[in-house]
């Protein structure tokens, strides 16, 4: 298998997310949200795991890029902020994101603002890494 350079897997990932959202290229730049910045909603998540693994003839489990179980886990999520250990669990499960300005306030109504585009090049890049 060829090895694909950071800005091939980036332009994979954007056409992934322009036709599984059905974004323009522009919008889709490495800091863009799903969520918020590219409108994704819990049902896409499918479709870009689904896609993603087409594109780069990966498998991806259930949860792995996008884990779900923790914030329905009542021993990570108190008054809707992650505790520290949630914190901990989401940081080990998503070791592709950027937990900056997360940490300071764990709010899981944040959590989203995790998947960004950047996240997604970072864990496609394990992926095929570990292949």
């Amino acid at each position: 298998m060829t090895t694909l350079t950071r800005s091939e897997v980036l332009g994979r990932v954007q056409e992934v997310l322009v036709d599984a959202l059905g974004v323009d290229d522009d919008e889709v730049s490495e800091n863009a949200t799903l969520t918020d910045d590219l409108g994704a909603e819990s049902i896409d998540f499918l479709d870009i795991v689904f896609r993603l693994e087409k594109s780069f003839e990966i498998k991806i489990s259930k949860g792995e890029l996008f884990p779900d179980d923790i914030l329905s886990n009542p021993d990570f999520v108190v008054d809707g902020n992650l505790t520290e250990q949630g914190v901990n669990e989401l940081k080990r499960s998503m070791p592709h994101a950027d937990f900056g300005d997360f940490e300071s306030n764990p709010d899981v109504s944040k959590v989203p603002g995790l998947f960004t585009v950047k996240t997604i090049v970072n864990y496609v890049e394990t992926k095929l890494s570990a292949a």
